[in-house]
């Protein structure tokens, strides 16, 4: 797209940014409760996309994903501990249930990693990783 022919759309690009502000707000996350904000919207977007990257939604929360990774980067320090207990510390900041990582193990697998009766697989693990945006070492 020419320089030209989007200073033309400026205003319409402004009209869209402050009507879509008024239904969500997306922007640099800036403190605690933005981070917040933007964790619930991302697992709310999460749980209705149900993994459907065709959804116009998807990119999205692709974006919310970014801005919740950068903001992480610079501000949560995973505790050193044992896997399931780094586990369980995500669960927690993150507002999560065990359920909510069904689509990573079964709520029962989950269940018996954080009771400590079965240890974290490197395919669990990975997938762990992903979805806290995480270094699959801390679950392993």
């Amino acid at each position: 797209m020419n320089a030209d022919r989007l200073l033309g759309q400026v205003p319409d690009i402004t009209e869209a940014w402050v009507a879509l502000q008024t239904k969500v707000s997306i922007k640099p996350i800036r403190n605690e409760q933005e981070y917040e904000e933007m964790m619930r919207l991302a697992n709310a977007l999460t749980n209705h996309l149900q993994g459907d990257t065709g959804n116009p939604l998807a990119d999205l929360l692709d974006l919310l994903s970014t801005l919740i990774g950068c903001w992480e980067t610079r501000h949560v320090v995973l505790p050193s501990a044992e896997p399931r207990e780094v586990l369980r510390y995500l669960l927690e900041t993150h507002g999560l249930k065990q359920k909510d990582l069904a689509d990573i193990a079964s709520p029962t697998v989950v269940s018996d990693i954080l009771a400590g009766r079965r240890a974290i697989s490197k395919n669990v693990a990975k997938a762990l990783a992903v979805r806290f945006r995480t270094d699959v070492s801390v679950f392993l």
